[in-house]
């Protein structure tokens, strides 16, 4: 019965984040591109100014977090597993040409990111308890109207289904079970569901001393952590590649030829390449799922367009830095080639193993922070659509659902987890961009007002 219920999800990911959403994400991220007159290129420049602080004057604002906790909270969220084992995933099911395609998705996501989260700080309502909160289901009721009602509810039902730690626990327990406790002779290979268990139960208790603390408790761990192992990480793979630097040449020209041949592909599709590219970078970025938007709808502030602006940083940092900086290490390390689809995370540490004694035990460290700050960062987007489906009394029962979740990530498949947080994703893709399109305008209007008021051209 599992199994029949495991293939079936795996097929319906396969279905829903194939075509549609290919082209809802990308298709929508070219016309905000288009819309917005290329504002993530033009005003990137100004984004680095605002997370900088260099606007920050007012502080005595409606919200909960800063700015920055604000994206540091966000980055919790996405640079991740997704950016670790969902490059190498990436790379073995769609080849090497599948990160050119999740550059293309980051690039138009930088723009999605914007009106998304613009929306988020313009359209913001209050819960039953009187707090003030964000996110397309308050986009959807406050901008759009009450008529759209059911598109809010149907968001926060594929919002709690989306906000599963299946994923981050499932691979976090693979690492320690694959490069720490089978080496050393503690576990065997074949036999390891009690040991995934404990595992689960360990993460499940580190991460409720923190989520239930509330998003303020979330934003100052993740301020604190996400910094550091950001850097550390891409510190190793820089060295990685300066290890490797004469194959940059090769490792580039591949993905841009894999791109647009599929070779790497069973049948050599194109399509599927594509596919492939955008469903991780969704994984892996969230631009136009509708998750950071909600972090951004808590922050002190009354300039929408400014969070908007800060926004576009992460698809930026995510996909084009880290995921980038993955995809490289592993390509020049040929740690992909013969791998199989459930061996994502080991590849990764394999490419990390070529950099001589620290290059394991760093890796293992950040997936171990990039994990946590995750599962910290997740909980608040589900507690924030059961307060939106239920009052924000009931909000909090959401993290006790949760932390349950993740013993089952631990000894979960991980096509079934990965496919579980696909399919969700793309049906909360579809009410945060036909939202975002549809108050389009009003985000461009706001725009026009807030680069006039602070004398901004480009």
């Amino acid at each position: 019965m599992l199994e029949l219920l495991g293939n079936f999800i795996i097929k319906a990911e396969d279905f829903i984040g194939g075509y549609p959403l290919l082209i809802l994400l990308v298709g929508g991220g070219i016309y905000f591109m288009i819309y917005s007159k290329f504002i993530p290129i033009f005003y990137f420049k100004h984004a680095l100014q605002v997370l900088s602080g260099k606007y920050d004057k007012n502080t005595n604002t409606q919200g909960e977090i800063s700015r920055f906790e604000a994206l540091a909270s966000s980055l919790a969220a996405t640079v991740g597993m997704g950016n670790i084992s969902g490059v190498a995933l990436a790379i073995t099911t769609g080849g090497p040409g599948a990160l050119f395609w999740m550059w293309i998705s980051a690039m138009v996501g930088m723009a999605t990111q914007f009106f998304t989260c613009s929306l988020a700080v313009m359209y913001r309502g209050k819960d039953n308890m009187g707090q003030l909160q964000g996110g397309p289901m308050y986009v959807i009721v406050e901008g759009m109207g009450k008529k759209w009602y059911f598109l809010a509810i149907f968001f926060c039902v594929a919002g709690l289904g989306g906000s599963l730690p299946l994923f981050q626990a499932n691979q976090l327990t693979e690492v320690l079970r694959g490069m720490v406790l089978i080496p050393n002779g503690w576990v065997d290979a074949e036999n390891h569901f009690y040991s995934d268990l404990t595992i689960g139960i360990i993460l499940a208790i580190m991460t409720s001393f923190i989520i239930f603390g509330g998003i303020k408790r979330i934003a100052k761990m993740a301020t604190a952590l996400v910094p550091l192992m950001v850097i550390l990480y891409v510190f190793c793979v820089i060295l990685i590649i300066i290890m490797n630097f004469q194959q940059i040449p090769a490792c580039v020209m591949l993905i841009f030829h894999d791109a647009f041949t599929g070779q790497a592909v069973a049948g050599g599709a194109v399509g599927t390449v594509m596919i492939i590219g955008v469903r991780r970078a969704a994984f892996s970025n969230e631009a136009g799922i509708g998750t950071t938007p909600m972090m951004y709808g808590a922050t002190k502030s009354q300039e929408p367009i400014r969070e908007g602006i800060a926004s576009m940083m992460n698809p930026f940092v995510d996909t084009i830095v880290v995921c980038s900086m993955t995809a490289l290490a592993i390509l020049m390390t040929n740690t992909w080639i013969g791998a199989g689809k459930n061996e994502s995370v080991i590849i990764t540490a394999k490419a990390f193993s070529s950099l001589p004694y620290i290059g394991l035990p760093i890796l293992i460290m950040c997936v171990l922070i990039f994990a946590l700050t995750t599962l910290f960062s997740y909980s608040y987007y589900g507690m924030k659509c059961v307060s939106f489906l239920f009052g924000a009394k009931y909000g909090h029962y959401y993290n006790y659902f949760y932390v349950v979740s993740i013993i089952l990530g631990a000894v979960a498949s991980v096509n079934v987890a990965v496919s579980t947080i696909g399919i969700m994703y793309a049906l909360m893709a579809i009410p945060t961009m036909f939202s975002a399109i549809y108050l389009s305008p009003k985000v461009m209007q706001e725009a026009k007002k807030y680069f006039q008021r602070n004398n901004l051209t480009h």
